[in-house]
């Protein structure tokens, strides 16, 4: 174990632990190795996935999710970059937050994750409520990302939905973190998924949702219904690509046109036929179009 430096906004160092399996890493394709780690930010234990070498690429999951939702992307992105995706407080290996955790909140600890493992300015890729997380880290720390890909993704709820939409899905989440998985998560899965998506990734995407933390479930839908990130996007100054599942049920193609025309220069890339979790129904196609704007990004 190691001390790191001090961290962000006045949060506490970091300490990194290995969490090694029997061989010490977790293989994705032969000859590349994700290892999963543990880093101790600000009293809370925060899990991570981490494979590839190069500038650093940083992968924010959505609400029900863990950093397994971004193995496609671990995978085959790790030949160009460093791609490192956390598991949020309250989701996967990671403890729970206080019961007041919102966006702000997320947000610096994101911030001190960043600088304790040292990733400096790295591209941040959102999907979901990571899409509104890696805004609020920009009005927050605009210094960190050097680029923005935000995925499926909202200026909060409450900045991209009708009130009466909001709530609804507030009192389900609430609602919902108090029952066993089983009783609410197949109900999901066609606002996430087309019905053209193979069984087994339902199942897999089902299994990761089964294993959610009850009190992250209510602090995520909590801070996505407060949450009204308008304000900040005219004033986004870097590179910004938003990409979406033209068959999307959550975030539909009118929030992501709402988005486009509010952010400075950014470009808007549509993948037809998936739904919600585009970076797993149509992981090459979402995987080809990350590549290529963060290679354009550096010319």
């Amino acid at each position: 174990m190691c001390t790191l430096s001090d961290g962000v906004n006045g949060l506490p160092s970091a300490v990194i632990a290995t969490d090694e399996g029997e061989d010490g890493v977790l293989r994705g394709r032969p000859g590349r190795e994700t290892r999963v780690d543990s880093i101790e930010v600000g009293g809370l234990a925060i899990a991570f996935e981490r494979q590839g070498i190069g500038p650093p690429l940083l992968l924010l999951h959505g609400i029900l999710q863990d950093s397994r939702a971004w193995r496609p992307q671990l995978d085959a992105l790790s030949d160009e970059f460093t791609v490192v995706a956390w598991d949020a407080p309250g989701c996967g290996r990671s403890s729970d937050p206080p019961e007041a955790f919102r966006l702000p909140e997320y947000a610096d600890c994101l911030a001190a994750f960043v600088e304790a493992l040292g990733l400096g300015q790295p591209h941040v890729l959102g999907l979901s409520l990571g899409g509104a997380l890696a805004l609020e880290l920009y009005r927050r720390h605009p210094r960190i990302p050097r680029t923005l890909v935000l995925a499926s993704a909202y200026a909060g709820w409450a900045g991209s939905l009708p009130a009466e939409v909001v709530e609804q899905r507030l009192q389900q989440a609430l609602r919902e973190a108090d029952l066993p998985p089983d009783v609410f998560v197949p109900a999901w899965i066609p606002g996430l998924l087309t019905d053209a998506a193979s069984p087994a990734l339902v199942d897999d995407v089902m299994a990761v949702m089964s294993d959610f933390h009850p009190a992250g479930y209510r602090a995520m839908a909590q801070a996505l219904a407060e949450a009204d990130l308008r304000g900040v996007l005219p004033r986004v100054a870097v590179p910004t690509l938003l990409l979406y599942g033209d068959a999307d049920r959550r975030s539909p193609l009118t929030v992501a046109e709402d988005l486009h025309a509010r952010i400075p220069g950014s470009t808007l890339a549509v993948i037809p036929g998936v739904g919600h979790l585009s970076n797993l129904e149509a992981a090459a196609s979402f995987n080809a179009e990350v590549r290529g704007f963060l290679r354009r990004a550096h010319t």
